[in-house]
């Protein structure tokens, strides 16, 4: 067995004996108590095994069964697909496609969707039923995770066991001293980030709670019933919890409401996206101890983590142990350490220093500062990526809207700004045009709110270039008030 897998699964059997009778696992209504965890995990090794297959998918909700399936896989040496509930339909397909599965675990609510791309049910597994000729995998892959969707067909980011495991070791150090000894899964275990989380509350013989998305009163990627998921914090008196931005929002706002106490959290870390020096500075205020991250998948997910005792807020933090970080020429962040595989499909990566895309610069004490990206793509509130060349040609598809800006840097919901082909054009038939784009859009990529131009982008106005092409530093700096309006507008405790 790898190291860095002797060293989970030797905590987890150290568990067992010095705790036997504690929670592990506690979802919905099921608890597994460290005793009968390993048992349950080695159980479903076997059976995985028995299957003959180099990679499964995993379309489960929140809840121990999904941990204990992904436990064995790991512990089998079987690539694990994790399809997260956020994608559509359609993206779903292409990453069971692409990473050639034909073996899948799921919820009952999936079977329709799984029966339409040829599998059919088998005991507790779906199984294809015809052969599905997939992308091979690197060498040594343990994890497929599937980016949020920068384009229409994600990419698959393949990851090893000793990559991921590395950085579940440092996530575990980096709270020990806090001791949190209830953590709350909170966000989909398809997010590499919580899946890692909860391997760190597993390694640190934490109690870890996974009530499925459902019961927290979290649907789809931007859906959140706040009274809901505040109720199930208090019930499981959580302790530890990992949250994007908009959701460390809604915390703040409760705890400022005196609808929830600060007083019995230890550490919550919030990363996935831009974090506002200002909503920091709230849950410093009111007493929550919030640590902003970084990280991406390419990277096995964090690289960066404010701690404790190194906390300076408007950073990232500085680096975890596990990598080296500098900055090129241009400023962008350089990550040498944890990084992918590769791409699926693509070749494998051979070099040594990953370029994140991110621009930033080191303070005098080494903690990193963000000052923005490279490219287009921006990031929700939410944690989501989105790559607004996407949407924008799902809007310009359609009949009545000639040219459209997304845009949704740091926010729960996208804008829009259009131009119609006919100036004429009525509200209600652009309205049309933009239900019907969403309608073939995950929900964190569709246009919540849009806006209607005065006139069109063009050269003359500096909103085009001279072949077309937007200006998108011109137009944001020109509609920035439109396109940002406030955050806490959009949470209610």
């Amino acid at each position: 067995m790898q190291p860095e897998l002797q060293h989970l699964h030797d905590a987890l059997t150290r568990h067992a004996s010095e705790r036997p009778q504690q929670i592990a696992l506690w979802g919905d209504s099921v608890q597994i108590d460290y005793q009968s965890l390993l048992a349950d995990v080695q159980q479903r090794q076997a059976l995985l095994r028995e299957q003959g297959v180099e990679v499964f998918a995993l379309a489960m909700d929140n809840g121990p069964e999904a941990v204990l399936w992904d436990l064995a896989g790991l512990f089998a040496g079987i690539a694990c697909v994790i399809l997260p509930p956020f994608f559509s339909p359609a993206q779903r397909a292409h990453c069971l496609q692409q990473s050639g599965v034909s073996l899948v675990l799921a919820d009952a609510g999936m079977g329709a969707e799984l029966e339409a791309l040829g599998y059919r049910r088998d005991q507790q597994f779906w199984r294809a039923t015809r052969p599905v000729h997939g992308l091979a995998l690197p060498a040594g892959t343990a994890k497929i995770t599937y980016t949020s969707g920068t384009t229409g067909a994600p990419k698959g980011v393949c990851l090893s066991a000793a990559a991921l495991l590395r950085v579940v070791r440092e996530l575990e150090q980096a709270s020990r001293s806090s001791a949190p000894q209830h953590y709350l899964a909170v966000l989909p275990l398809a997010v590499l980030l919580e899946n890692l989380g909860l391997y760190a509350a597993l390694l640190a013989g934490a109690t870890l709670s996974v009530p499925s998305q459902r019961q927290l009163g979290i649907s789809g990627a931007t859906g959140v019933d706040w009274p809901r998921l505040f109720g199930m914090m208090a019930a499981r008196q959580t302790q530890s919890m990992i949250l994007v931005p908009q959701l460390l929002l809604g915390l703040v706002v409760a705890v400022e409401r005196g609808a929830f106490p600060a007083a019995g959290l230890r550490f919550v870390a919030v990363g996935g996206a831009r974090v506002s020096a200002d909503l920091l500075a709230r849950a410093a205020k009111v007493g929550l101890p919030v640590f902003e991250g970084y990280g991406l998948s390419e990277c096995a997910s964090v690289v960066c983590l404010n701690r404790p005792e190194a906390n300076r807020p408007g950073t990232v933090g500085r680096p975890l142990p596990h990598v080296q970080v500098r900055l090129g020429d241009d400023g962008e962040v350089l990550v040498k350490g944890t990084t992918l595989l590769g791409y699926l499909g693509e070749p494998a990566f051979t070099g040594q220093w990953w370029p994140t895309g991110d621009i930033g610069a080191f303070d005098a004490d080494g903690y990193l500062q963000l000052r923005g990206r490279k490219k287009h793509q921006f990031v929700t509130s939410f944690g989501r990526n989105v790559n607004p060349d996407w949407v924008e040609a799902e809007l310009t598809q359609r009949a009545g809207i000639a040219q459209a800006f997304v845009y949704g840097e740091g926010m729960s919901q996208n804008v829009a700004l259009l131009w119609p082909r006919d100036p004429a054009c009525s509200d209600a038939l652009l309205q049309a045009a933009v239900d019907e784009a969403n309608a073939g859009l995950p929900d964190y990529a569709r246009v919540h709110h849009w806006l209607r131009l005065a006139e069109p982008f063009t050269p003359d106005n500096g909103l085009l270039t001279a072949n077309g092409r937007q200006r998108r530093e011109a137009i944001l700096a020109r509609y920035r008030e439109q396109l940002c309006p406030s955050l806490s507008s959009s949470v209610s405790a």
